[in-house]
């Protein structure tokens, strides 16, 4: 690696030796940086150490916002410190480019999606480059490229071939203005579109699906292995895969002893207060009660609950729906003779599309009962007597089981195994795991996709088209005027084409993928980016996975970070990679928000620049006084902050440190212009510290790793602990947790301790506090270490010297302040030497004027000693 710049280098502009020009400082240092390669992939040999830091990539919209600076900033730091440390490291970056945004957009401008897309990207990586971030640009991926789809399309049909990808007529969740299928994960809690915002609508049509549901247990128990991901995360991963164990239930139809409904419980003890049967309106079983036609009112009820979405039918809130089949089956515990309802509430997709209804003991059965005067039967009760208002509302807990025959008295849990083993024995019950988790649906009706590599044949039916044959490009944008209609469908030209097979006319399969197709590979591509032959080697993958450190928004929980889990899962399983999970950890930074000015009566939000007096603002419309509070960035709320009016303002490095400094990083950060001020008086002091250097022939020497330093005098003593310390402190606050709005808090102690005693250090400590703080420094504010390096004479980049270290020996403080306690509260602080026994502590505490006032002057009953820390005085 080439030398970025020597100590005597020359600036380059004719500014002030005196003054912080930030703007100035970091366009040289991204050239120079950019000209030399700095951040190119080192390929580690032997025994060397990896680390692979990734944000998770952006969808190029042409515009950074601060979330996505937020995002990259910790990746960057996170990575800088890992290369300091030792580390070969991985860090790249590239764009999820595919989806319905470029395609509207293309619409809308009437231009090649192609186009929009690749224009956004080179001006998002201009954007990008002036955040100073130590990107691997070689390693680059975009998933609309033809060379990064192609693969994307290879391994689709690696799934295809050991089925784990299938076509199947399904209903659908229909997105009426995008035009488009959706999967359940994109559907939100109040049944609109992810990203059109549109109610979704039901369809049945022809779909390809993966088999996440193949790994539904190993994606569940897995998690447990996740010990360095957010509880978050995986409590919402859980809940969407949904395991429930349970039991089945077979209700034979009265009159017909080969016909059955089967239903799944998780409530076996409350079978004795089944009151009634409900089954959903598209369950099979349907055609089956009725083989030869059902009712008009039957048909009409069917079809009316075929148009909600699964999020309008299971709302709570939602008033509950059904209809008497007018068919009666038998409970197998007590033989009693139970109604058949059709009901919107119940979904064929869980468990078996058909439930017993116990009212007493389930909320949603006691609503729907109440609704058609259904009988309620309590047959679980609390562990205490029961007052009369007990059964006014339904009881949803375990206890101990009523009306229930022999097994009456028993407690939830063990009735459960009882009847169990009655209802095995008997040939009508058996255990049974069910899971909330659905087949993903992939198939998408869209332009701006990657094409599914099938081809339909009227004599040999589904063909995957051969390897040789990839990629199946996406022809020129066509008949893109509209959003009606698959676009693919109507450009003849590419539909048709020969079967692989057989060689006769045949149409290529019209669907593009789910754009999560391919953020859910992309990972794997960087560590084998140049590969030809396949999509990555697993000697590479091997090498570099999984990544170390993985940092993105917890709204990908369920959508992108479980289908890299699947993806992982089922090429790992199919020998194509050797890892089993992709992230080690994971970091799910918080939303960067600004402040707002919101209209309560109207709940409209009023752009900043409107308002005259923003102490007392008025919304100049209506004249109503406004609130202000703080919310996520946005263009609706005009509260968004532009990055680079701050970088053009203060310097990238300001707006990283702010970023950085604000709040803990999985938490949400407030933006305030005051604070941003604070951190760039702060650079402009460290400029300040450092102008004053004289270069001498001896700094080289306590600038190189094997320099030992030695305090010569007191002040060098208590400066060289301060500097130890803070090595410590960062080496904890960049290690697995990271915190660092405190990491940069210990560079402010200091550098605040260097300001004041500067002068009065031994000139070989004053050069080494200094150097070790431009270190520590280098993470977080990149271009100015590079500046204060060369000015302490340090040669080379700042990036490539080694991460300091301290002697434990210089932590230890000659004095401490000794916490007393009494009865565990604390009473005050003494200054005492340390290293100190326990009995001279315990003396020295008893003695002290604060154990006198607290105590009395009584002598305590007990004492607990915890040397150089506290005493605790037990009357």
């Amino acid at each position: 690696m080439p030398l970025i710049a020597e100590s005597n280098h020359s600036s380059g502009h004719n500014a002030s030796p005196d003054a912080y020009e930030a703007l100035l400082i970091e366009a040289r240092w991204q050239k120079q940086w950019s000209d030399s390669h700095l951040y190119r992939t080192t390929q580690p040999r032997g025994d060397d150490k990896t680390f692979y830091a990734l944000s998770m990539f952006p969808y190029p919209s042409g515009t950074l916002h601060m979330g996505h600076v937020r995002n990259y900033v910790i990746t960057d730091v996170i990575a800088r410190v890992q290369r300091m440390r030792g580390y070969s490291v991985l860090h790249p970056m590239g764009w999820d480019s595919f989806g319905l945004p470029a395609e509207n957009a293309a619409i809308e401008r009437n231009i090649d999606p192609g186009e929009w897309t690749r224009n956004n990207i080179i001006q998002m990586k201009k954007q990008l480059s002036r955040l100073g971030l130590s990107i691997d640009w070689d390693l680059e991926q975009t998933t609309c490229d033809v060379d990064y789809y192609k693969w994307t399309q290879y391994l689709f049909l690696q799934l295809y071939q050991k089925g784990l990808a299938y076509q199947n007529q399904a209903t659908v969740n229909w997105d009426p203005i995008d035009q488009t299928v959706l999967a359940n994960e994109q559907v939100d809690s109040e049944g609109r579109s992810w990203r059109s915002g549109a109610i979704v609508e039901q369809k049945k049509l022809k779909q390809w699906f993966l088999r996440i549901t193949d790994y539904a247990e190993q994606l569940d128990t897995d998690l447990d292995k996740l010990t360095n991901w957010p509880d978050k995360v995986k409590s919402m991963q859980r809940n969407w895969i949904g395991k429930s164990e349970g039991t089945e239930v077979d209700f034979i139809i009265e009159g017909d002893n080969d016909l059955k409904i089967t239903i799944f419980t998780t409530r076996l003890d409350t079978i004795y207060g089944a009151t009634y049967l409900a089954v959903a309106p598209e369950n099979e079983i349907i055609n089956k009660l009725f083989p030869n036609d059902k009712s008009d009112h039957i048909n009409q009820y069917i079809h009316n609950a075929a148009k909600l979405s699964q999020i309008e039918r299971t709302d709570d809130k939602r008033p509950k729906t059904g209809i008497d089949l007018g068919i009666k089956a038998i409970n197998p515990i007590n033989k009693e003779r139970i109604p058949v309802y059709l009901a919107d509430y119940v979904i064929s997709e869980y468990g078996s599309g058909a439930v017993m209804g116990v009212p007493a003991h389930d909320k949603r059965d006691y609503t729907f009962a109440t609704k058609y005067q259904l009988p309620i039967k309590f047959v679980v009760t609390p562990d205490e007597d029961n007052s009369d208002s007990f059964y006014n509302k339904p009881f949803t807990s375990k206890g101990i089981l009523v009306n229930s025959a022999q097994f009456s008295g028993l407690k939830s849990d063990i009735a459960n195994i009882k009847i169990l083993k009655r209802g095995t024995t008997s040939n009508w019950a058996r255990t049974k795991i069910q899971y909330r988790l659905r087949d993903w649906l992939i198939s998408r009706q869209r332009y701006w996709g990657c094409p599914i590599p099938i081809i339909k044949c009227k004599s040999c039916g589904i063909v995957p088209v051969p390897y040789s044959q990839l990629p199946v490009e996406l022809p020129e944008s066509h008949n893109l005027s509209s959003k009606v209609g698959n676009p693919l469908e109507s450009n003849v030209d590419w539909v048709t084409t020969k079967c692989p097979n057989c060689e006769r006319p045949a149409i290529r399969e019209t669907d593009t993928m789910d754009t999560f197709m391919c953020s859910s590979w992309y990972y794997l591509r960087y560590a084998d980016p140049g590969n030809k032959s396949k999509p990555f080697n697993n000697e590479s993958i091997s090498t570099w996975l999984p990544v170390n450190q993985y940092v993105g928004g917890i709204e990908h929980a369920i959508l992108h970070l479980l289908y890299a889990r699947f993806f992982t899962k089922a090429l790992y399983n199919n020998k194509l990679i050797s890892i089993n999970e992709p992230f080690t950890s994971l970091l799910t930074q918080g939303m960067v928000q600004g402040i707002t000015y919101r209209n309560k009566k109207t709940n409209k939000y009023i752009p900043i620049d409107s308002i005259s007096d923003r102490s007392k603002p008025i919304d100049p419309s209506t004249g109503d006084e406004l609130e202000i509070i703080y919310e996520k960035m946005s263009k609706s709320k005009y509260n968004g902050v532009d990055p680079s009016t701050v970088i053009n303002k203060y310097g990238a490095d300001t707006a990283r440190m702010f970023i950085l400094f604000k709040a803990p990083p999985e938490k949400d950060l407030e933006w305030n212009d005051a604070d941003v001020e604070g951190q760039y008086r702060f650079l402009n002091r460290l400029w300040k510290l450092f102008s004053n250097i004289k270069l001498d022939s001896n700094n080289k020497d306590v600038l190189s790793d094997q320099y030992v330093p030695l305090a010569q005098k007191d002040i060098d003593k208590t400066v060289l602990r301060a500097v130890s310390y803070t090595i410590k402190a960062l080496d904890d606050d960049l290690s697995d947790k990271y915190q660092f709005n405190t990491a940069i808090s210990e560079l402010m102690k200091l550098s605040n301790l260097l300001s004041t005693e500067l002068e009065n250090l031994s000139s070989d400590l004053k050069i080494y506090s200094l150097n070790v703080l431009v270190k520590l420094l280098a993470p977080f504010s990149p271009h100015l270490a590079e500046e204060l390096w060369l000015k302490l004479g340090g040669t080379g980049s700042v990036h490539l010297q080694s991460w300091p270290r301290y002697d434990k020996n210089n932590l230890i403080s000659e004095s401490i302040n000794l916490v007393i306690q009494i009865k565990g509260k604390t009473r005050g602080t003494i200054k005492v030497e340390s290293g100190l026994s326990k009995n001279n502590l315990e003396e020295i505490a008893i003695n002290s004027d604060i154990a006198k006032r607290w105590l009395n002057n009584a002598k305590p009953n007990r004492v607990i000693v915890i040397p150089d820390k506290l005493v605790n005085l037990i009357p």
